[in-house]
């Protein structure tokens, strides 16, 4: 029981760590683009990558784990979603998207993996699937915005 618990905190603290990269991978690509629309919903994307990161801590707490430690090993860990500094020159609004969308499909991947994860509670499962979901419906609408 502690290994399964153990596993889908790790799990959980997997997908927060993607959702944190993302949250702010779409603050930095609102500070980038011209165009307004794509400003607004980019901070809108933020801010639900925020929500799911709450919804997924709560889940943590409820396991008996605090979420108050910060990163941890997790921190280290190499990041999926690029630096719009680094990678984007100017404010070329396709690569942006591009990127955003490079982001979102390693989150699509990530998640995935999770839900194949045996030890996940069904309202674990879910939740995930939920958030899951949402993120692809925010692919379809990023690659809408395409030129």
């Amino acid at each position: 029981m502690e290994n399964s618990k153990s596993s889908t905190i790790d799990t959980l603290n997997g997908l927060i760590s993607i959702l944190e990269d993302g949250k702010l991978g779409y603050v930095n690509a609102s500070e980038k683009v011209e165009n307004s629309t794509l400003k607004s919903d980019f901070l809108q994307y933020s801010r639900e990558r925020a929500q799911f990161v709450t919804e997924l801590q709560d889940e943590i707490n409820k396991l008996g784990k605090s979420t108050d430690e910060g990163s941890g090993p997790l921190g280290a860990i190499h990041r999926v979603w690029i630096d719009f500094k680094s990678m984007v020159t100017g404010n070329d609004a396709e690569a942006i998207i591009n990127a955003c969308l490079t982001g979102e499909e390693a989150a699509v991947e990530k998640y995935k993996l999770a839900l194949k994860q045996e030890q996940l509670s069904s309202d674990l499962h879910t939740i995930i699937a939920k958030q899951l979901a949402h993120i692809e419906g925010v692919m379809v609408a990023i690659k809408m915005q395409k030129v």
